[in-house]
């Protein structure tokens, strides 16, 4: 199962849905998050050739799945054709290989919607990661998508790419947006200001007083991806707003 921290006022965000549990990004980890006490599951959306939004990290499938192609060099119908291979984080990190592991033919790539209306379901925020550049285009698409499944006000966007935080920003100018980095520095900090962003950022970037600079500029914190018991009470202690994590709850 999960193991429970004394989360006190920081949230809580299950990572790729309770990927310590469940293979990631499938609908059986979405599911495992939205029974439990997560405030949040987060994802990452790809766009596909032919336009549909599929929930995938990786830029290519091989790496969860029965055959290797390119995403956006395939069509959403040959991605979710593919069976995800039955594998945790925890099975691939101890060695596990999908050749050694049976597939479950429910395992499928999941749509954007199925994420969405999981998360409706279970009345959980969305973390949405925007994966690589979107075409701004696509980026209105998605958010018509998601108004349109009238869940729009409980979806967190994030992204590694400013370009997408920007265009986010000019369409949904009150919406939650949180800007991914690997490390925090003024420059970071000038653009959480510059376009009223949120940071979520590699918690080994952060510090007490990194996290109180944040707080001052009106910023809230979201740490990734916290796995251990102490560094998430340390962060908890610190103030922090947001732990994204594989299975501490």
């Amino acid at each position: 199962n999960t193991i429970k921290v004394k989360k006190h006022n920081t949230l809580m965000i299950a990572h790729q849905g309770l990927s310590g549990l469940e293979p990631e990004n499938s609908i059986p980890a979405f599911i495992a998050a939205g029974n439990r006490s997560y405030y949040g599951v987060e994802t990452d959306v790809h766009v596909t050739k032919d336009g549909e939004f599929v929930i995938i990290h990786d830029d290519k499938t091989g790496r969860v799945a029965n055959k290797n192609i390119i995403v956006a060099e395939s069509t959403f119908d040959e991605i979710i054709s593919l069976t995800l291979h039955n594998l945790s984080k925890d099975d691939l990190a101890n060695g596990i290989t999908p050749e050694t592991a049976k597939n479950r033919p429910d395992l499928i790539f999941p749509s954007l919607a199925d994420y969405v209306n999981i998360c409706k379901k279970y009345d959980k925020k969305c973390v949405l990661e925007l994966k690589n550049v979107f075409d701004p285009a696509d980026i209105k698409r998605m958010v018509a998508q998601i108004q349109e499944l009238d869940y729009l006000d409980d979806v967190i966007f994030i992204s590694f790419s400013i370009e997408n935080m920007k265009c986010l920003r000019e369409l949904l100018p009150n919406q939650t947006l949180q800007y991914l980095e690997e490390n925090y520095n003024e420059e970071v900090l000038a653009l959480l200001n510059k376009y009223n962003l949120d940071l979520d950022v590699r918690h080994r970037a952060l510090t007490k007083e990194v996290i109180d600079e944040v707080h001052a500029n009106g910023h809230t914190v979201n740490a990734w991806t916290v796995d251990t018991t102490d560094r998430a009470e340390q962060l908890i202690s610190w103030g922090v707003d947001f732990i994204t994590s594989n299975f501490l709850e």
